[in-house]
């Protein structure tokens, strides 16, 4: 079992979903992935965090997409977390390196501080410096993430602040859709810690995606697609890379979906 005690600086920890529906997100991904569901709560009264669990480990996290924030424009969308050693400095680096801080440094009780930055692109991303809670417990097996990755209108603009902000390398390397960016983070996985590539359509918004590992793409978009779930992408088979799909769940967050090449 893939499972995780603590994660280097620069390598994605955690994601979340903002969802104007958390009840029915809770049906859709209980049924799709195994997940089980704990509210825990928060410094605001009356307002849970919900963790999906699966076989007894933290996988991801849930939260009300409130209408305020709606309002101020924020769709229901799945966040990806960057693992920070010391978050104050990184945000100190934001700025300098070309982007903005949405939300500035916080103490999410004793779960760690957060913070949430855009990349030049206009991308959001969370960063988040551990205290008890060190991200996913569980990686790479159905129902958990095993890819993040970035869609960005400037590849070499966002290589260049995740590189000053959280110490990123990048490389470049042939796929059979185009080039791709392969980001690494000292300590992190030799194959890369997540990914980048171009926007496929001008004017498209910047923005992270999150993949999670199925054992059957193909089943798995049919049961989302049957539980109300719209595909923006069929499975696909990549060589060398794995079959993935992107689906819209029924209350508006996109996500992808991948069963790697052995």
């Amino acid at each position: 079992m893939p499972t995780m005690t603590s994660y280097a600086h620069g390598v994605p920890s955690w994601v979340d979903l903002a969802t104007p529906d958390p009840d029915a997100a809770k049906a859709f991904y209980g049924a799709l992935f195994g997940w089980e569901f704990e509210a825990r709560p928060t410094d605001t009264e009356g307002v849970d965090y919900t963790m999906a669990v699966k076989d007894g480990s933290n996988v991801a996290g849930m939260m009300q997409l409130m209408p305020e924030m709606a309002a101020a424009g924020m769709p229901p969308v799945w966040s990806t977390y960057i693992n920070v050693a010391d978050l104050d400095a990184a945000v100190a680096r934001v700025a300098p390196a070309g982007g903005d801080v949405r939300s500035p440094a916080m103490d999410v009780m004793d779960s760690g501080r957060m913070a949430i930055v855009a990349d030049p692109t206009g991308a959001v991303v969370g960063l988040w410096q551990a205290k008890d809670h060190i991200g996913a417990d569980l990686v790479n097996e159905h129902g958990a993430v095993t890819w993040n990755e970035l869609l960005t209108s400037d590849v070499d603009a966002a290589s260049s602040f995740y590189r000053d902000v959280v110490g990123w390398t990048a490389q470049a390397v042939p796929m059979p859709t185009g080039e791709y960016t392969l980001f690494h983070a000292d300590g992190g996985n030799t194959d890369g810690i997540a990914g980048a590539m171009a926007s496929p359509m001008p004017g498209m918004p910047s923005f992270w995606g999150v993949y999670f590992f199925v054992d059957d793409v193909e089943a798995t978009v049919e049961a989302a697609t049957a539980a109300g779930a719209q595909v923006m992408m069929e499975a696909t088979a990549m060589e060398g890379v794995g079959t993935l799909a992107t689906l819209v769940d029924p209350q508006g967050a996109a996500f992808s979906i991948m069963h790697p090449a052995s």
